[in-house]
């Protein structure tokens, strides 16, 4: 009889010993106590859903595989949510304007991005969508909540300590530079990529006086092979459009340049800010298709997948089979699946650890 209460014991220690270190594992992440995003599509989680634009995407087809359309440029989660999983701070980003926002929401991080915004001004304000300014100004009145829910002390210590992510650029080459929006084009690429730069870096520098430390700038997507530019400017074959990647690489190397001198900058002292290179992983799966099992990458899994994207992707449009042989959902945006294997790519170029490796398993 004593040996087998030893034997229970025993055992009982053991599965409390692994139980309390696998409750520590979810609730506690390696590095960063929040995560937060600025921006365009590639971050938004929803805020456009009570905008007065065409750039918007809460309606079905949209968020299929993720359980309902959330206003995510999207069949599912896009890099706002797999970074912060694989991150080990939580499993989805809300946006900042979404109507049930709890406190939680407010401790661990949210999206201030808006689908068809940019550096530029033009873009946000043609697309009637949030601009830069915006988001910070958004980004303000957060800071006030937070300061409301937990005190200034706890709050100045989730601001300075959490991720930031910025995507801008793309819809500035794609849409205002290539479409001639306002004759946008009147001047040459060269003297324009300079603008959009010294706009993101007079965004980041706002940033930086609001409390944030730890920032990742993501490049531009490789635009030119994206569906919609390849209808418009493929020709026949709908091939990538040589012209609009090359404006996106001479941007992503001035952009590379920028955040470069700002993390050297005197007058920003601990501006740990790092250029994320998303064009490259990208292209490596346009050139590879069948490595990762891709069967089209060339158009959209939504209708026609030419030009199909926000309100023209609804409900009405007749969806692929298979959105994990699609590198892209629609016209602009990739699927889950090829964010996925493009956030992987840059969390190993940059030795980020992914914190909890079945993140994406127990994902909604």
């Amino acid at each position: 009889m004593d040996h087998l209460l030893s034997e229970r014991t025993l055992v009982t220690v053991v599965l409390v010993f692994f139980a309390n270190r696998v409750r520590n594992a979810e609730a506690v992440n390696a590095t960063y106590p929040a995560l937060f995003a600025f921006g365009d599509s590639i971050l938004d989680t929803g805020n456009n859903n009570g905008l007065g634009t065409f750039s918007k995407c809460n309606f079905p087809p949209y968020g299929g595989d993720f359980g309902e359309p959330t206003g995510r440029f999207c069949n599912g989660k896009i890099p706002t949510d797999l970074i912060a999983g694989d991150l080990g701070i939580k499993q989805t980003v809300p946006a900042y304007l979404s109507d049930n926002l709890s406190v939680d929401d407010l401790l661990t991080g949210v999206s201030f991005a808006s689908g068809g915004s940019g550096n530029d001004n033009l873009t946000a304000t043609t697309l009637q969508v949030l601009t830069l300014s915006d988001q910070l100004q958004n980004f303000k009145d957060y800071i006030q909540k937070l300061n409301a829910s937990v005190g200034p002390q706890k709050a100045a210590s989730i601001v300075s300590n959490g991720l930031y992510l910025f995507s801008a650029g793309n819809n500035d080459i794609a849409l205002t530079y290539t479409l001639n929006f306002a004759g946008s084009t009147s001047q040459n690429f060269t003297s324009y990529a300079d603008s959009l730069v010294g706009w993101g870096s007079n965004f980041l520098n706002n940033l930086y006086q609001l409390g944030a430390r730890h920032v990742w700038v993501l490049s531009t997507l490789p635009l030119g092979c994206l569906p919609g530019p390849r209808s418009v400017k493929g020709g026949l074959f709908r091939v990538c459009s040589n012209d609009i990647n090359d404006e996106a690489q001479f941007f992503n190397t001035k952009l590379k340049e920028e955040v470069s001198t700002l993390k050297n900058q005197p007058n920003l002292p601990n501006f740990d800010v790092t250029f994320i290179d998303v064009y490259n992983p990208m292209m490596n799966l346009i050139q590879n298709p069948s490595s990762q099992g891709f069967t089209n990458i060339d158009s959209g899994c939504c209708g026609t997948g030419l030009l199909e994207t926000a309100l023209l992707c609804n409900a009405l449009s007749v969806l692929c089979q298979n959105t994990s042989e699609y590198l892209f959902w629609d016209s602009a945006h990739p699927t889950q699946r090829a964010y996925e294997l493009i956030v992987d790519d840059i969390l190993k170029a940059n030795n980020i650890p992914r914190f909890l490796a079945d993140s994406r398993a127990n994902s909604t």
